[in-house]
């Protein structure tokens, strides 16, 4: 169920940072459209720091209801607190989703043991499929693959996100966990790299805009056709890059408003992308036929 490319889908917002339900579906049709395995509401690139749990519960009801169980409805779940993220998941399993994504608690630093018994407690009361989610850049903590690998073995706890850009710490998580057990990218510049050492994937920012290209390219890369993945994924390139100039995801709501799928709402303390770092991403964007 969970391969391909993903994406970390943006909340859309209104210029008063009031989402924007009505480009949501927008956005979600778009997805439909072109190519894309799977939708993550709620995520890092979708504010999740902001949301309001209401506005999480209506984002994902009308995800799933839009969809009619054509794309894989994935949720963020996580939270720094163990108790707060079993009570949400809690809530979360009630709704028709497919999964749930939580990331490792950001801020408190726990030990490889605390992050194994937070997961533990999480994945005990979801009635989800769990997708772990590694990404130390905005945690300040790394979950290593022994404790990945320990996770795996625990009923509901299927896939893990590793967003640690070394293709090395990809096939170490796959030799590591159980034959069933599902890695995915959580790095657009490294996923073809990630895909040829054994990740099933991709959760991406880069396809919020270039949804079909990243969908031509990972199935290339999972078909082993390493020579067209390289071939799909160099007009990309920059891309992958301009989409980071500013904290995930102010230059893809950016390029979204630029396309005409959204406004240019963002919620504080994100800012709107700075002027100076426009003309490279409308490049990027130009570069990869995301805009003409």
């Amino acid at each position: 169920m969970f391969s391909g490319s993903l994406v970390a889908i943006v909340t859309p917002m209104g210029l008063d940072g009031g989402v924007d339900f009505d480009a949501w579906a927008r956005l979600v049709d778009f997805h439909l459209a072109n190519g894309t395995s799977g939708i993550v509401v709620g995520g890092t690139t979708g504010e999740s720091a902001t949301l309001r749990d209401s506005e999480l519960r209506e984002l994902t009801e009308r995800a799933c209801a839009h969809t009619r169980g054509r794309i894989p409805i994935i949720v963020g779940a996580g939270t720094s607190s163990t108790a707060t993220t079993a009570e949400r998941v809690g809530w979360l399993s009630e709704l028709p989703v497919d999964g749930l994504l939580v990331v490792t608690p950001a801020y408190n630093r726990p030990t490889q043991e605390g992050l194994y018994l937070h997961f533990a407690a999480t994945a005990a009361v979801a009635r989800k499929p769990v997708i772990l989610y590694n990404v130390p850049s905005r945690t300040a903590v790394d979950m290593l693959p022994a404790t990945v690998a320990r996770l795996s073995q625990l009923p509901g706890i299927v896939s893990v996100k590793e967003a640690v850009a070394e293709p090395g710490r990809v096939r170490e998580l796959v030799d590591a966990c159980r034959k069933d057990f599902v890695v995915l990218s959580g790095d657009d510049a490294t996923a073809r790299h990630a895909i040829q050492a054994g990740a099933r994937g991709v959760i991406s920012v880069t396809a919020n805009v270039a949804p079909r290209a990243m969908a031509d390219m990972v199935a290339a890369g999972l078909r082993g056709d390493r020579a067209a993945a390289e071939q799909l994924d160099a007009p990309l390139a920059a891309l992958h890059r301009e989409l980071f100039v500013e904290a995930n995801p102010i230059p893809t709501k950016w390029a979204l408003a630029r396309m005409g799928l959204m406004e240019e709402g963002i919620r504080l303390p994100l800012t709107p992308l700075s002027v100076g770092q426009q003309p490279a991403l409308l490049a990027a964007l130009r570069g990869a036929g995301a805009l003409q």
